[in-house]
């Protein structure tokens, strides 16, 4: 990559050494820097490094019994627990692909993941087993059951824990091409439609993983690498965090109680996270109760953070927020605010080492546009997916020339800092005016009964889409729809303001926080069919 004008003393111009191997070895060269250390925490359990590799050599043992060969398709389906972290890592030893997503799934898309791959195994946790049955897999597809919450799991099934521990960890070595086998399919969660694979390779994970620890070395010399305790609420951070080496704190699903109680127990010093996550801890009734002091950096991705809220966090916490930017294509961070440096509240940060970005026009996505214009962001770097399992044309729309179009719009300022403004496809068209969602949830989110809200575009015989919000308000707060819409005449113009307010307990989200539009347009649609 040829230096940009704009990176010339920043990191992101350093030719990082990325070792082509798997992504397992990778893990296992950085477990054996201490072996006996704690890796992985999980209901009071403590699993040191040493054990963490044994149990994912018995792991892929047992995979390799049941007669799978390289490139063959194995689906997980489960919150994330101990058995999703030998599974993950144990398809990567043997040379199989895992197939990955984000729970819940709706029984017609896991079906349709499950022939889209032509999926061999099914490793589901037991609390999901339902999903499964509703989706009427094939009679081909083996199955094997996590006990994740120790109930009774019905004869005629393959148990996870019965299955491996069978098994010595000595399973037979496979020959793997890090820049060409790919290690993963991680299928997005889209809004509309079925979801689209994303191929990964050793490489695109490797890479991204050394380009984190890269990004935060300073942080960790400070820390020291005995120090660092993560919490852990997503695959990715997963792969990330096992691999600076830290210990990692298993959150299977977000339980906001839990998280302050595993905070105030073993004292974690990183915590990956979305924005939602971070308001709703702050919001929380006797949250100064628990002890945040031990976390030392938030990593916030997903969306914008309000400037107060973090403000807020960060005085109540004692802790540094570091804004972010990735996605499934990127394996997934390209961005961050630097730990040591200029932070900018706001902004997504500055690209990764070797990676670069830039912003395009919306039209012809070719011309290269200067700081403080906006347009589409595209990244390009070692960690960029091959391409979506098949789906070759939508491969060639979204990597052109070895970018990725992210499909977020976004813009630069003059130090080389990116901000995203919003989706594309989130862009609400109101009579040929483009109003984004987000910019109208900063203002709803200023509101003082306000805890969250998403807003979404809804179709306008007149002007083709108005805007629709939907709010949860703070606990114990008494809210009107009213209230909302008169807030927003006072600070936006006309044509932004929602033409509805739907007030609600909650907003449906993933079980990694993230707000689910997708659910959001669905219910809208369903309305409108049933023309209510």
């Amino acid at each position: 990559m040829e230096p940009r004008p704009w990176l010339k003393n920043y990191p992101a111009q350093w030719k990082l050494d990325y070792p082509e191997i798997s992504n397992y070895h990778y893990l296992k060269q950085k477990a054996s820097i201490n072996p006996e250390r704690t890796a992985i925490i999980y209901n009071n359990e403590q699993i040191s490094f040493h054990d963490l590799i044994i149990n994912i050599d018995r792991t892929a043992a047992a995979l390799s019994a049941m007669g799978l060969e390289k490139g063959d398709r194995v689906a997980l389906l489960s919150p994330l627990c101990p058995a999703y972290v030998y599974t993950y890592y144990a398809t990567m030893r043997q040379g199989l692909i895992l197939v990955s997503f984000q729970p819940p799934v709706p029984a017609k898309v896991l079906s349709f993941i499950i022939r889209d791959t032509k999926t061999k195994l099914l490793i589901v946790a037991d609390v999901m087993l339902k999903d499964v049955e509703e989706a009427m897999l094939e009679q081909d597809v083996d199955l094997m059951v996590i006990p994740f919450l120790g109930q009774e799991i019905g004869s005629g099934f393959k148990i996870f824990d019965e299955v491996v521990a069978r098994h010595d960890p000595n399973p037979p070595d496979v020959t793997i091409n890090p820049k060409e086998d790919l290690a993963l399919i991680r299928y997005t969660s889209g809004t509309t439609g079925f979801p689209k694979g994303c191929m990964l390779t050793h490489y695109n994970l490797v890479s991204n993983a050394k380009m984190t620890e890269e990004m935060l070395r300073e942080w960790i010399e400070r820390e020291g690498d005995n120090e660092i305790l993560s919490i852990c609420m997503a695959v990715f951070s997963l792969n990330v965090c096992l691999t600076l080496p830290a210990g990692m704190i298993l959150v299977p699903y977000i339980n906001l109680n839990m998280i302050l109680e595993v905070i105030r127990d073993y004292k974690p010093t990183l915590f990956p996270g979305v924005p939602d996550i971070y308001m709703a801890l702050m919001n929380y009734p006797g949250a100064q109760n628990y002890n945040l002091n031990s976390i030392k950096v938030c990593i916030s991705a997903d969306s914008p953070m309000p400037p107060e809220a973090l403000e807020q966090f960060e005085e109540k916490t004692g802790c540094s927020i570091l804004e972010a930017y990735g996605l499934t294509e990127a394996s997934p961070i390209t961005h961050i605010n630097p730990f040591i440096g200029v932070r900018k509240p706001g902004s997504i940060g500055v690209p990764y080492p070797d990676t670069d970005c830039k912003i395009v026009d919306l039209d012809t996505g070719e011309r290269e546009l200067p700081p403080g214009e906006m347009g589409e962001v595209i990244v390009k770097g070692p960690q960029i997916m091959k391409g979506y399992w098949n789906l070759p044309d939508e491969t060639l729309r979204t990597l052109r020339n070895g970018w990725l179009y992210t499909g977020d719009i976004g813009w630069m300022d003059e130090d080389g800092y990116f901000y995203i403004v919003d989706r594309k496809k989130n862009i609400i068209n109101y009579a040929g005016n483009k109003i984004f969602p987000r910019e109208i949830e900063k203002v709803i989110l200023e509101h003082p009964k306000v805890a969250e809200v998403a807003c979404i575009g809804i179709p306008e015989k007149y002007f083709g889409e108005v805007a629709k919000a939907f709010v949860v308000p703070s606990n114990g707060a008494e809210l009107t729809p009213e209230e909302i819409i008169d807030f927003c005449r006072e600070r936006l113009v006309k044509f932004k303001v929602p033409r509805q307010v739907e007030l609600r307990r909650e907003l449906p989200k993933n079980m990694e926080g993230k707000v689910l539009r997708q659910e959001l347009f669905a219910e809208e649609q369903r309305r409108r069919l049933l023309g209510e």
